[in-house]
């Protein structure tokens, strides 16, 4: 069992706490967009009673081309999150870049979040857990599961123990990701509650040259499958219409095809947490 990080009154992840959904679009493309997608996306988790954490990122700083969109920016994108959490009234979790993001960003994020390609940034890493609030760690794709522990470490040199770990899939030749279902297992020994990022791990990064693409059926498998693992938390990037998306369209989950797939995770959790003993 792994500890319980508490995000909010209502919302916890980890030890004998449901299965969370961090779910929302890759990328804030307008507020009002933004805003649907969160109603939407809590309308959807309070039917089937599943707690809810709404994501998405002012700036993607790791995009392929200098020409793909990245998002507002720090100032409005905060903005437009902080309207999300008080008018939709649900947690927030995004990721910085940078150091000198983190001090504007706690404000309104309730979760802080360490890009992939920045997870061994030791000045990134230690200034986010001084801030003492929860810290997801996105594992790289160039990491294996053990090399994890001692990103953790450096967290917890700050006292503060509230950390979350992603999977998102590893680098498989070229253009490629695959999952190894073994590093869920590695991952939770640490003790601390592991998220399984269902959408990146079907993405083909650089595969359509200067854009990522992506394989997005296989998304409701692989996010069954890491479920039967055993998991916190389950990661999913979703958008009304993919096909549009101004980012991470390709490895994106159509959000009328949500509710189904919650409903069969759902089930498959009540069955792992009972043989986990929770």
């Amino acid at each position: 069992m792994t500890r319980e990080v508490v995000i909010t009154k209502n919302v916890k992840i980890g030890g004998k706490n449901p299965l969370v959904v961090i779910a929302g679009p890759c990328v804030i493309e307008s507020e009002e967009k933004t805003l649907a997608l969160a109603e939407q996306l809590k309308s959807i988790t309070q039917q089937l009673d599943i707690p809810f954490i709404f994501k998405s990122s002012y700036d993607k700083a790791n995009r392929t081309s200098l020409n793909s969109y990245r998002g507002p920016g720090l100032r409005k994108g905060l903005e437009i999150l902080a309207k999300v959490k008080t008018q939709v009234k649900v947690p927030i979790i995004s990721d910085v870049h940078q150091l000198k993001e983190i001090d504007e960003a706690k404000e309104v994020l309730d979760i802080i979040q360490i890009p992939a390609f920045l997870c061994r940034q030791t000045d990134l890493l230690v200034k986010a857990g001084n801030t003492g609030k929860p810290v997801n760690i996105k594992k790289g794709q160039f990491l294996s599961p053990y090399e994890i522990a001692p990103l953790t470490q450096k967290i917890t040199a700050c006292h503060n123990e509230n950390i979350l770990i992603t999977e998102r899939g590893t680098t498989f030749g070229y253009n490629n990701l695959v999952v190894d279902m073994r590093s869920l297992v590695i991952m939770r020994q640490y003790g601390f509650p592991i998220i399984f990022d269902a959408t990146h791990s079907v993405q083909l990064p650089g595969g359509k040259g200067t854009a990522s693409g992506g394989q997005s059926e296989f998304i409701p498998y692989l996010a069954m499958a890491a479920t039967a693992v055993g998991i916190d938390g389950i990661y999913i990037e979703v958008h009304d219409k993919p096909e549009e998306a101004l980012c991470d369209g390709p490895n994106s989950l159509k959000i009328s095809e949500l509710p189904s797939l919650l409903k069969k995770i759902q089930k498959i959790s009540r069955i792992t947490q009972k043989g986990n003993g929770k």
